[in-house]
């Protein structure tokens, strides 16, 4: 994940839920893409490194363990950039400028500088990431099969030109893809400020919830609403495990007998009960003094070891290692 801001409700349920289920069943690899959030926040790094510990005390908020996977950071295992910087030796410019993103994003962060190498050849340093660790699987979301599409034809290149060297890696899609965000946006996103943080006290959480964008033809509660597409049943149907409460609120929505105050409370009470363990956790990793850069710098560490195995067998490969 990049440091690029506090995480939110849209990646724990478009990832973070999925990684903890994942460290109970393969050897993860989870870390701080602080390289990434430069190729599109370069021109200001104030709270890289604050974002960095704060994002990671949400991942231990959530559930993650550094027992059972690595944690590091991106740029304390410069093999990355190796790695990234010979793959650029095979692969052509025109596969980078395909990627659906590149130009998406262009046209939607057009306050950034985005005309920089870092920037059209981040998909690339993505397939260093992930072949780095002989990854067999990636948890994405759907908007990010693409890219890893990419990556998978970038190996297959490599292998052509050097050998059975790299693992092509294949997408395991997240099953609940993306929130939308509070204002009906389509996505909830940290550059666009519809969010709910993980971070948020509940009282925040509860009035970020009376904001939320509902069916705008329904001007009263007497007025049958729509349920599908409304951003608030679908936080509902992701949050509030009580399915009869759901079904009853959607049922009187339909109907015209209930109003958005009350869906909303429910909501926000559904929600503060979910996050208040994650707070929790999240409060005990922040009260122990360099905990999180312990944990960060040993992952690091670990994760080390094994690019540097992978980088040997890259530069045996390639007939650039050096008796």
């Amino acid at each position: 994940m990049r440091p690029t801001g506090r995480l939110h409700l849209g990646h724990l349920v478009g990832a973070l839920t999925h990684w903890v289920t994942l460290q109970q069943q393969a050897e993860c690899f989870y870390f701080v893409a602080d390289w990434h959030a430069l190729t599109s926040d370069f021109a200001d790094t104030s709270q890289l490194t604050t974002y960095t510990y704060d994002n990671v005390a949400d991942w231990i908020g959530v559930g993650l363990d550094p027992e059972k996977s690595t944690f590091f950071i991106q740029s304390l295992v410069p093999e990355h950039a190796e790695l990234y910087l010979l793959l650029s030796m095979v692969v052509p410019v025109p596969w980078l400028e395909r990627v659906p993103t590149y130009k998406e994003q262009q046209e939607t962060l057009k306050e950034k500088d985005l005309s920089s190498i870092g920037f059209l050849g981040y998909p690339l340093l993505q397939t260093a990431d992930v072949a780095m660790y002989d990854a067999t699987l990636v948890p994405v979301g759907e908007d990010q099969v693409a890219h890893l599409e990419l990556s998978r034809e970038v190996v297959r290149r490599f292998n052509n030109c050097f050998g059975s060297v790299l693992v092509e890696p294949k997408p395991l899609l997240t099953k609940f893809a993306r929130l939308p965000g509070l204002d009906g946006d389509k996505k909830m996103s940290k550059s666009l400020g519809n969010t709910i943080l993980l971070s948020d006290t509940p009282e925040e959480v509860t009035k970020r919830v009376r904001q939320m964008y509902t069916d705008p033809k329904r001007i009263r509660a007497d007025i049958p609403g729509t349920v599908e597409g409304n951003p608030v049943f679908t936080y509902h149907d992701a949050f509030n495990p009580n399915t009869e409460e759901v079904d009853d609120l959607k049922a009187r929505y339909r109907a015209g007998k209930v109003g958005d105050v009350e869906v909303k409370t429910k909501l926000a009470n559904a929600l503060n009960a979910h996050l208040d363990p994650i707070r929790e956790r999240r409060a005990a990793a922040l009260a122990r003094p360099g905990y999180l850069r312990e944990i960060l710098f040993e992952g690091s560490r670990r994760a080390r070891i094994v690019a540097a195995e992978t980088m040997t067998r890259v530069r045996d490969a390639m007939k650039i290692s050096y008796p």
